[in-house]
């Protein structure tokens, strides 16, 4: 059995440790926003909150999660976060929408350390994630906006 907090809520799992922790997310808690896109931590759709750090979730054993605090795209709950999907949605950034949960948790990641980043510091940050609709500029305007927002 492995204890996880996610989304500020205790969960205990019996899954194998090495199961990635996209599919003990998606699979056994039921949180589906995750997206699985390449299994090999190069798309980014993944992304979730490790203690505040972005990571791969389709990479991560579970038993690396244990005892961490994980934050989903549906536990966002957070100052910084309703900044970035309130841009997300004034600047209708969305297309398919696949990837968005793995860029909003990257964007948010970025801007919980850095309120004025530069080109080059949203380039760094979003580089791990792809987007198979191209709407990079869309996303490094609704990144700026939120910034903005958060003053």
């Amino acid at each position: 059995m492995i204890a996880l907090t996610i989304n500020g809520k205790q969960h205990t799992v019996d899954v194998v440790s090495d199961t990635p922790l996209l599919w003990v997310l998606r699979d056994t808690i039921g949180l589906t926003g995750t997206k699985y896109g390449c299994g090999i931590a190069l798309c980014g759709a993944c992304t979730v909150h490790l203690n505040g750090a972005p990571v791969r979730s389709c990479m991560t054993p579970v038993s690396a999660a244990a005892g961490q605090k994980i934050i989903t795209i549906e536990g966002l709950d957070s100052r910084v976060g309703h900044a970035v999907q309130a841009a997300w949605d004034k600047l209708e950034v969305v297309q398919c929408g696949y990837c968005q949960s793995g860029q909003i948790m990257s964007a948010v990641a970025l801007l919980s350390g850095n309120h004025k980043p530069s080109d080059s510091d949203i380039d760094s940050a979003m580089a791990g994630n792809l987007c198979r609709c191209a709407t990079y500029q869309r996303i490094r305007a609704a990144i700026k906006e939120a910034a903005k927002q958060l003053g």
